[in-house]
């Protein structure tokens, strides 16, 4: 293989499964991680939300790679460590609610007395395999060690820096949580560890863990994939936690897509009182906004849904698009001065740094 073919095969490869493009090496008419019956947004074999654009391919890659300055952001170079100044050993248990970002998309959720991860990652690299793929440049915010006893574990959907199988084997042995994915990630998570329990959920349904604390399975406008030809086989989402001390509003990777999604979270939840959304991975916008928002649409939503505090995530630990290291914190910035909203409300958050309430 030539040197470029390779390079854009790799590169396929690495954003494919980070959020960026799917397509399928052969076609395929078996689904591999769920059976079930057609609904409004699963056809058979795949799942699809409303107007789901079409997959990118691999000409969409070369694409990218070629015109890189042309029509497109040239490639921000980041720096191979950015470490955040925050570092969190959390209490065993909250009262209320105290939220930590672990770093990229991972977080640390400590509500009524209960502890949940959203999306643990805490390998090196966000990848399907190890030396390649990228890397991590900040620890992560909560070392590992530090975990206080882990009760649930939500994953949004299964690409790489949001589903870190090893890991989450790790934690099912040491904490047996409970753990919580939408339907067909079962399947991808118990080839870690065949003695590991999943539970799966479709849009709309919820898990009741008592106390008066709900999880609530919403869309997102996403999509999925694990390797080169699985393309929309497990389904991804949002979660809503409603608790005694309010609602949290929690998006895994999205596009905004006119914002049906955050208004309906609010006619359906009320205003939540935290929204944690994604700000990062947005660039080239022609490639990435159907599955990304950007800081400019992270406020259009944080708007829609009402929140009384937001807090972005999804940048400045892999670098798996063009934009800046900074760049999201800055484009936030711009984005609340421009809709008068107060930086303190919105925040872009470090690994590490907590809020509380």
């Amino acid at each position: 293989m030539k040197r470029n073919d390779l390079i854009t095969a790799l590169s396929a490869a690495t954003v494919m499964t980070l959020g960026g493009v799917g397509y399928a090496a052969h076609k395929r008419t078996r689904n591999p991680y769920y059976r079930g019956p057609k609904s409004d947004h699963f056809d058979g074999l795949r799942f699809h939300g409303p107007d789901q654009p079409a997959d990118k391919d691999l000409s969409d890659i070369a694409r990218w790679r070629r015109r890189r300055g042309i029509d497109s952001p040239v490639r921000a170079l980041w720096p191979k460590h950015h470490p955040s100044p925050f570092r969190d050993r959390p209490p065993e248990r909250f009262a209320g609610l105290r939220v930590t970002l672990i770093g990229h998309a991972s977080y640390l959720f400590q509500v009524a007395g209960r502890n949940i991860l959203v999306d643990p990652v805490y390998a090196n690299r966000a990848s399907p395999v190890r030396f390649a793929g990228p890397k991590r440049v900040n620890p992560p915010g909560i070392a590992y060690a530090d975990l206080p006893p882990i009760d649930v574990v939500l994953i949004t959907h299964n690409h790489y820096d949001h589903l870190d199988g090893p890991t989450v084997a790790r934690l099912w042995q040491a904490h047996q949580p409970l753990i919580l994915a939408p339907l067909g990630n079962d399947a991808i998570l118990r080839a870690y560890d065949d003695t590991m329990h999943v539970e799966t959920r479709d849009w709309g349904e919820a898990t009741d863990l008592g106390g008066g604390l709900t999880v609530h399975v919403t869309p997102a406008n996403h999509w999925s994939a694990r390797g080169l030809n699985d393309k929309r086989m497990a389904l991804w989402c949002s979660f809503v936690l409603t608790t005694p001390v309010g609602v949290h509003y929690h998006s895994g990777d999205t596009g905004f897509r006119g914002g049906a999604i955050f208004a309906e979270a609010r006619t359906r939840f009320g205003p939540p009182r935290l929204a944690t959304l994604p700000i990062g991975a947005y660039e080239p916008r022609w490639f990435m906004r159907d599955q990304h928002m950007d800081p400019t649409e992270a406020v259009a939503a944080g708007l829609l849904l009402g929140a009384d505090q937001m807090i972005g995530h999804h940048w400045g630990s892999f670098q798996l698009t063009d934009e800046g290291i900074e760049q999201p914190v800055e484009a936030l910035a711009v984005a609340c001065a421009e809709n008068g909203i107060a930086p303190e409300r919105f925040r872009a958050f470090r690994p590490g740094e907590v809020w509380q309430g």
